[in-house]
C-alpha cells in the first residue's frame, strides 16, 4: 500500500500565491496615504500661515511710541494708555517681567512653548482624546502663541476661526523669536476685566511693579487670561485661589518651581491692594487726554487740545503716594456715610507755590456704577455754600472799609430777591445780635454775610468771584442775587480749591498745573521732551493785607467755637486756615482749607443731585478733608503761617462789643489784625455808655441825690440791633427818668442827634399774593427799626399813621393793591419810602 500523495493547494493558499508578491507595494503605499493624510493639513496650515500677513501691532513694534505713558511727578509710572483704547495698560520689556511670572504663566499656559512651531500637536491629541473619552472639553490645546494671535486678530469660535487662528500663531513664530512672542503674549492678553497686560494688573491688584511678585501673587496674575471676568479676585477671591494652586501644582510638576517655594506659596492668601490705588488718577488723566484739563491752565469751556494719541509720555504733577492714600480715604468715607445718603466724594490738593495738583480723586471709586462713579466731582459743578464766604468779607474790607473788627447784624433780616423777599437764616437757627466780622466768618453765620453782599452789592461780589477762577458764575447777577453769598451758584472744586490758595499766595493768582513735562510724537515717530512753562509771581486778585487778615480768621480755631465747638473735624495739630460749606436741601458738602504750602478741598454728596441725610460741611466733608490735610502734611511737612507784616498789619486792641477803639466803659477787650491805614483811623467805642441809674427803680437818675444814685454800663445799638437787643434782654440804658427825682438835665432820654427809624420788615419793592383758599385773615407783620430813646414811632401806611410802642411791630391784614409805607418818631429822621404790593 503506498504512502498518500500530499494535497494541493487550497483556495486561500492559492489567493495568497497571488497576492503575495505585490503585499510590500501596498504596504508602502497604505503607509505613504496615511502620512500624506498626516502631513497635508499642516502643509496646509504652513501655506495658510505663509499667506497669513503678520498684524501690524508685531509688524511694526515701533508703533508702540504713540502710546501714551502717564507718569507722576516722581517718574513714577502710572499706566499707559494707547490711543484710541481705554483700557489699563502698561508695556513691560520681558527683562523687566522677572522671572516668576515667566514660569507660572509657562506651567499654566503652555509647558512645551520651547519646542512647538505656535501649535502642539501633542496638546492637540490630547485634548481630542479627553474629549472623545468623557464627552466634554476637559483641557484646552491652545498655545502662548495662538493666544497672542488671537488677543490680536479675534475670530469666531468654531473650525474655521480656529485653523486661522493656528495659521496666525505659525506665522508669528516664523516672524518673532521665542522671547519676543512671550513678551508680546504679557503685554497684549487681558489679565483682568478692562486689564490689559501683566503690569497694569499687577498694579492694579497688587501695588506692585511685575518684578516684585511673590510666587503666589505670579501664579494668580498667570491664572487671569483663562477667564479675566471668572477670576477677577474683586467678585471673590475663592475661584481664583482654586486656579492659582492648580497653577502651582504644574509649576511643581514641570519643575518650575521646588516643594519648599509652592508650598510657602500655596499658604499665602490672596491679599489685594486697597481698592482704588490701582494705576491711580483715573479721572485726572481723562481730564488731562480729552483736554478738559491742559498744560498749565484751569479747566473751561472747550478745554484745552486732547493729548489722547498726540503725547508719547505726560509727567503729571500728582504725588502717586499721596494719590494713592487719598483714594483709600475717599472710599473709607462713602462707606462710612452710607447710611446718611451720602454716594460719593471728591478731592483735590493743590501745591501753593505753583498751583500744581498733588492729588486728584474725581470719585471714590470710578468702577462704581451704582455711584455713578465716572463721574468727575473735581470738575463738576457744585454748590459752595458757606465756602464763598471769605472772598465776600474781603471784598468788603477792600471796598467799603470794613475790618475783622467790622460789627454786623446777626438779627432777621428780609432782602429783595427775583419773585419775593428773602430772609436768610442761620444753620443753629438763632440770631447772635451785633457780632464781629471776626466771629462771623469763623462761626460761618449766614445773616451777616447776606447782609454784607447786599452792602457790595451782587454786581461786585460776582466780579470778584470771576477774578478769582469761578468762571462757572456766569449768570446775570439779578439770577443770583445776595445769596451768592451762601453759594446760590455752582461751581468747580478745582476752581474752588484754587481760589483758597490764592488766599494762601497772599492774593496772588495762578492758573493750576497737572503737566509738568510733555512729549509730544511727531509724524516720523520721533518725540522730545518738554517741559510745561511754570507760571510766573501770578496775577494781583486781593488785597495782600486784607487776604492775610481773612487768613488769620479761617485759621481762627477759638473764633469758630461758638458754632462748631471745640475739637471739631478743622481742628488739626498744625495751623490751618479752613471754611465748611452745605448747600441749599443738604445735597452738597464742602470743606476746603490750606496751610502755608497745601490747599484741599472735598465734596461729598450724591452725582444724581439727591440730598444726603442731614449732614452739614463739618461733619460730612470735615472728616475727609482732615485726613487728606494730614496726609498731605506728610508729603509737605507743616509749617506755620508767616507773621503779618507789620508794614501792612497792625495788631490793635479793641472792644470786644463794637471792635472799636476801647473806653474806659468797655467791659470786655481783646487784640485783633487791622490793616496800618484802618488800625489807624479806629474811632473810639459808642455801643457802650456810663448812665447813672436811680437805685431805687431802675430808671435815668436826672436830679436824683448822689446817695441814691450809681453808674452802670449799658450796651447802645443802632436801628437794625435795637429791636434784637431788646429781645434778647441785653443791658440796654432806659429811656424813662425816675419819677422820684425829676427831669433829665440836658434833654437825655431823647433819641440822640443823628437818630435814624426806618422800616425793617417789608422790604422795597415785596410783593405778596393772597391765597383764594384761605377763609382767615392773611396779614403780615411790619416792623420797624428805632434807636434808643424812642418811646412812641409812627408807621405811615399810604399816607395814614398809626402810632406803635416797643416793640414797634404791627400786624397788618392783607388789602390787594399798591401800598407805601415808612416809618415816622419825635425827634428821629424818618427813614426812606418804602413801596410794596398785595395780589
Amino acid at each position: 500500500m503506498g504512502a498518500p500523495s500530499p494535497k494541493g493547494p487550497g483556495r486561500a493558499g492559492r489567493w495568497l500565491a497571488r497576492v503575495h508578491p505585490r503585499l510590500p507595494l501596498l504596504l508602502r503605499r497604505a503607509a505613504w496615504l496615511a502620512l500624506a493624510l498626516a502631513v497635508a493639513p499642516w502643509l496646509l496650515l504652513a501655506v495658510a500661515a505663509a499667506l497669513t500677513p503678520l498684524p501690524p501691532e508685531l509688524a511694526a513694534p515701533e508703533e508702540r511710541a504713540v502710546s501714551t505713558v502717564l507718569l507722576d511727578r516722581h517718574g513714577t509710572v502710572l499706566r499707559e494708555l494707547r490711543a484710541g483704547d481705554g483700557a489699563r495698560a502698561r508695556w513691560l520689556p520681558l527683562d523687566e517681567a522677572g522671572d516668576r511670572i515667566q514660569r507660572a504663566l509657562l506651567a499654566a499656559e503652555d509647558r512645551r512653548f520651547a519646542r512647538h512651531p505656535g501649535v502642539d500637536p501633542i496638546a492637540i491629541a490630547r485634548a481630542l482624546g479627553q474629549l472623545a473619552a468623557e464627552r466634554r472639553v476637559v483641557s484646552g490645546a491652545s498655545t502662548i502663541t495662538q493666544q497672542l494671535a488671537r488677543a490680536l486678530v479675534p475670530r469666531p469660535r468654531a473650525v474655521r476661526g480656529k485653523l486661522g487662528e493656528m495659521a496666525l500663531a505659525l506665522r508669528i513664530e516664523a516672524s518673532l523669536s521665542k522671547r519676543e512672542i512671550l513678551e508680546q503674549y504679557l503685554n497684549r492678553v487681558a489679565f483682568g476685566p478692562g486689564l490689559r497686560g501683566v503690569e497694569a494688573a499687577s498694579r492694579f491688584y497688587f501695588d506692585k511693579p511685575t518684578a516684585d511678585l511673590s510666587l503666589a501673587e505670579a501664579a494668580a496674575l498667570a491664572s487671569m487670561p483663562r477667564g479675566p471676568a471668572l477670576y477677577d479676585p474683586r467678585r471673590g477671591a475663592g475661584p481664583l485661589e482654586r486656579r492659582r494652586n492648580r497653577v502651582l501644582d504644574r509649576m511643581l510638576a514641570a519643575g518650575l518651581a521646588g516643594e519648599a517655594e509652592v508650598a510657602r506659596a500655596r499658604a499665602e492668601p490672596i491679599a489685594l491692594a486697597p481698592k482704588g490705588s490701582g494705576l491711580g488718577a483715573p479721572h485726572l488723566v481723562r481730564a488731562v487726554l480729552g483736554g478738559a484739563l491742559g498744560p498749565g491752565a484751569v479747566p473751561h469751556e472747550g478745554g484745552a487740545a486732547p493729548l489722547r494719541g498726540r503725547a508719547s509720555s505726560i509727567t503729571l504733577t500728582i504725588d502717586r503716594g499721596l494719590q494713592r492714600e487719598i483714594e483709600v480715604l475717599a472710599q473709607q468715607t462713602v462707606r462710612g456715610l452710607s447710611d446718611r445718603d451720602v454716594g460719593a466724594a471728591a478731592v483735590v490738593v493743590l501745591e501753593n507755590a505753583t498751583g500744581e495738583i498733588l492729588a486728584y480723586v474725581g470719585s471714590h471709586d470710578i468702577e462704581d456704577a451704582a455711584g455713578l462713579g465716572h463721574n468727575d466731582g473735581v470738575l463738576a459743578l457744585r454748590q459752595p455754600g458757606s465756602a464763598l464766604k471769605p472772598f465776600v468779607y474781603e471784598l468788603a474790607m477792600e471796598q467799603l472799609g470794613f475790618t475783622a473788627a467790622t460789627v454786623l447784624p446777626d438779627v432777621a433780616l428780609s432782602f429783595p430777591a427775583e419773585g419775593g423777599s428773602y430772609a436768610p437764616r442761620n444753620y443753629d437757627g438763632r440770631f447772635h445780635g451785633p457780632v464781629r466780622l471776626r466771629d462771623a466768618l469763623a462761626s460761618s453765620y449766614n445773616v451777616p454775610a447776606v447782609w454784607t453782599a447786599a452792602a457790595l452789592g451782587p454786581e461786585r461780589v460776582l466780579a470778584r468771584l470771576r477774578e478769582l477762577g469761578l468762571g462757572s458764575l456766569d449768570r446775570e447777577p439779578s439770577r443770583y442775587g445776595v445769596a451768592i453769598a451762601l453759594g446760590d451758584g455752582e461751581v468747580r472744586l478745582l476752581d474752588l480749591a484754587n481760589a483758597y490758595a490764592t488766599l494762601a499766595r497772599g492774593g496772588l493768582h495762578l492758573p493750576v498745573r497737572a503737566v509738568r513735562e510733555l512729549s509730544l510724537s511727531s509724524p516720523a515717530g520721533g518725540s522730545g521732551a518738554a517741559p510745561v512753562e511754570p507760571p510766573g509771581r501770578g496775577a494781583r486778585v486781593l488785597d495782600a493785607a486784607r487776604a492775610r487778615v481773612i487768613v488769620d480768621v479761617l485759621a481762627d480755631d477759638k473764633a469758630r467755637i461758638a458754632s462748631f465747638g471745640e475739637g471739631s473735624a478743622l481742628d488739626l495739630p498744625f495751623p490751618v486756615a479752613a471754611k465748611t460749606g452745605t448747600s441749599k436741601g443738604f445735597r452738597d458738602n464742602i470743606a476746603v482749607g490750606f496751610t502755608p504750602d497745601v490747599t484741599v478741598a472735598v465734596w461729598v454728596g450724591n452725582f444724581d443731585g439727591s440730598s444726603m441725610g442731614g449732614i452739614s460741611g463739618i461733619t460730612g466733608a470735615g472728616p475727609l478733608f482732615r485726613d487728606a490735610m494730614l496726609a498731605a502734611a506728610r508729603v509737605r511737612p507743616p509749617r506755620p503761617f508767616e507773621p503779618p507784616d507789620p508794614e501792612l498789619i497792625a495788631e490793635v486792641e479793641i472792644c470786644g462789643l463794637s471792635g472799636m477803639r476801647p473806653t474806659s466803659a468797655c467791659p470786655h477787650r481783646r487784640r485783633e489784625l487791622l490793616p496800618r491805614g484802618d488800625a489807624a483811623a479806629l474811632a473810639p467805642c459808642d455801643m457802650h455808655e456810663v448812665v447813672r441809674i436811680d437805685r431805687r427803680n431802675g430808671l435815668r437818675a436826672g436830679a436824683c441825690p448822689d446817695a441814691v444814685v450809681e453808674e452802670r454800663v449799658f450796651e447802645r445799638h443802632d436801628a437794625e440791633l435795637t429791636a434784637w437787643a431788646r429781645a434778647a434782654g441785653r443791658p440796654v440804658a432806659p429811656d424813662d427818668a425816675s419819677p422820684l427825682c425829676g427831669p433829665l438835665p440836658g434833654g437825655a432820654g431823647v433819641p440822640p442827634a443823628g437818630a435814624r427809624v426806618r422800616v425793617a420788615y417789608p422790604h422795597d419793592g415785596a410783593r405778596f399774593v393772597l391765597d383764594p383758599s384761605v377763609n382767615s385773615v392773611q396779614a403780615i407783620r411790619l416792623r420797624a427799626d428805632v434807636p434808643p430813646g424812642v418811646r412812641r414811632a409812627r408807621f405811615v401806611l399810604d399816607g395814614r399813621p398809626i402810632e406803635v410802642g416797643p416793640p414797634f411791630v404791627l400786624d397788618w391784614p392783607l388789602v390787594a393793591g399798591a401800598h407805601r409805607l415808612r416809618v415816622e418818631a419825635d425827634g428821629a429822621s424818618a427813614g426812606e419810602e418804602i413801596a410794596f404790593s398785595v395780589e
